[in-house]
């Protein structure tokens, strides 16, 4: 039987195991661009060894401003198996990372969890961490509760108008809403080991050129629909990438624009996560795909 794809909000209905392809580019089985250990994560994501990332290509957004357009468009990867990606995570483990760290992986969501769920039966001993644009469904996590430790999801945006300019997506807000706080459900606990977290959730925002007032507005519906203690992270490292930006994104986020987003959370009591200090929009935030 034809199994049509329905895996994300687009709902595409494109027959991906019959080599059809719908938005986000790429098959229905795993497609890998990178795995290795990554030290650019929240620290207590990364730690002192690394978090053992695993960059999956293709994407279900198609943001104009993303870093990683060299895999997110489908172009750059090798197709994979359940058992080769298994291998994946444990050969990470072996060479000491805190955590696996699954890097876009909500248009392979079936076979991931199925190989997260082999690795865990097989005792793995690491924390899961499911790393994602926040675009997804919330049945998959209200589904999935207990397979995955940590959940590291991005709130982009509330404005329709801007997601829908920016990552053709015009329903972005309302979609991740329901998702994070189904992740939330999914996971209510915040636990850390020696600064390390076990299991929890940090909600990742970047900051935007000419878009504070935005991101302001983020804030606020964290903290209505997740709480004053959610964990948050604040990013100014946003970078002009690509030959195609709308103008006004073609310069990096000023210093008073980042303050502002950061001085109104703290005005509203979202006071636990992480901040950036200093300039961190430089390309070495990029990672290396060919490696």
């Amino acid at each position: 039987m034809t199994q049509l794809c329905s895996i994300c909000p687009r709902g595409c209905g494109v027959d991906r195991a019959g080599g059809q392809f719908g938005f986000c580019a790429v098959p229905d089985t795993p497609v890998v661009a990178r795995a290795a250990p990554h030290f650019g994560e929240e620290p207590c994501i990364s730690g002192t060894r690394g978090s053992g990332a695993v960059f999956f290509s293709g994407c279900n957004l198609r943001c104009v401003f993303c870093q990683n357009r060299t895999i997110s468009r489908g172009e750059h990867g090798k197709e994979i198996t359940v058992a080769q990606l298994r291998d994946i995570f444990l050969r990470l483990r072996d060479e000491g990372v805190h955590n696996i760290n699954l890097v876009t992986p909500t248009h392979f969501a079936p076979v991931v969890t199925e190989s997260v769920i082999k690795a865990n039966d097989g005792g793995i001993g690491v924390p899961f961490v499911w790393n994602s644009s926040g675009y997804e469904t919330p049945e998959f996590f209200r589904n999935s509760a207990g397979i995955f430790d940590v959940f590291l999801p991005d709130f982009k945006y509330v404005s329709s108008e801007i997601s829908r300019k920016y990552s053709v997506a015009g329903d972005y807000s309302e979609v991740a809403l329901n998702v994070l706080k189904a992740m939330r459900e999914a996971q209510p606990d915040d636990i850390f080991e020696n600064g390390l977290m076990k299991k929890g959730m940090i909600v990742r925002h970047l900051v935007l050129p000419g878009c504070t007032d935005d991101s302001l507005d983020v804030l606020d519906e964290i903290k209505k629909n997740l709480g004053k203690s959610q964990l948050i992270s604040i990013m100014s490292q946003y970078t002009p990438f690509g030959k195609n930006l709308p103008d006004e994104l073609y310069r990096t986020v000023t210093r008073e624009e980042y303050e502002k987003v950061t001085s109104y959370a703290l005005l509203i009591g979202l006071k636990h996560g992480y901040f950036q200090e200093g300039s961190a929009a430089k390309e070495s935030f990029i990672p290396d795909f060919d490696s």
